[in-house]
């Protein structure tokens, strides 16, 4: 792919909002159009820029360290950078997808963006004759809170620690992430999912949507958190085939914006 090619992709995709499910298609050249294309790899940078860690946080007299580009498709939640307890998505929907269970409830929820984006993802994967469900997409601060007390009770806090989110600290909250998981994994949440035909075809297929395995396997140290082949995050096209192609996490591939 030219690099000019390349620069009108990143055009289309980022100055705006972050499209999802598009496929990249080589693009005639247009020398006319080289300044455009230019200016769109300047406009990329500045979003990386502009969402670099250490310019999205604040911290208080207390030491806790509080995300502030909260609406941002990049958006880092981690356990050194927080939500606050108050914040929920303006943009909720719930995606037309099937899910693993009835009736409704918040946790179908995810910001329109990812809502749609997912759609395709699941079309794709119908397409393919893969069956898989949604589990558990948006939740609130409050109910972060009561899954990670309710974990720590049962596995004690340092176990807890590694396989939940604290309240505060959850992607589930920003409305950006969902959980996946299959019939063949008795639709739990298990690192098994990762070796069912469903948890392969998601690993391979998720980035072509703008979604990433959040946490991947042997990221411990840089995610905290373990491996979880079934945790989806939106991030948008472009940056998502980024990360996977590269095998990098989140916080690395943002910290280039520094």
């Amino acid at each position: 792919m030219s690099s000019f090619t390349r620069k009108s992709i990143i055009s289309t995709m980022l100055i705006g909002s972050v499209l999802a499910g598009t496929a990249f298609t080589a693009l005639p050249m247009n020398h006319s159009l080289i300044p455009v294309a230019s200016a769109a790899s300047s406009s990329f940078s500045q979003f990386l820029h502009d969402n670099a860690p250490s310019r999205t946080v604040t911290t208080n007299s207390k030491g806790v360290a509080t995300v502030t580009n909260l609406s941002s498709t990049v958006v880092l939640v981690n356990k050194k950078r927080n939500l606050p307890s108050t914040y929920e998505p303006k943009d909720l929907v719930v995606p037309n997808i099937p899910f693993s269970f009835s009736g409704s409830s918040p946790k179908k929820q995810m910001r329109k963006v990812a809502a749609s984006a997912i759609e395709k993802l699941f079309a794709a994967a119908k397409k393919d004759g893969i069956d898989i469900k949604a589990v558990s997409g948006y939740r609130s601060y409050a109910t972060q809170k009561s899954i990670f007390d309710r974990n720590a009770s049962i596995k004690g806090e340092a176990v807890a620690n590694k396989t939940s989110a604290r309240p505060g600290q959850s992607e589930h909250q920003t409305g950006l992430a969902m959980d996946i998981s299959s019939a063949s994994a008795g639709y739990d949440l298990q690192q098994s999912f990762g070796n069912t035909k469903e948890g392969r075809w998601l690993k391979a297929n998720a980035h072509k949507y703008g979604f990433i395995i959040r946490y991947g396997k042997d990221q411990e140290k840089l995610t905290g958190y373990s491996y979880e082949p079934w945790h989806v995050r939106y991030v948008g096209v472009y940056i998502a085939g980024e990360i996977t192609s590269q095998k990098l996490t989140l916080e690395q591939y943002l910290e280039r914006g520094k």
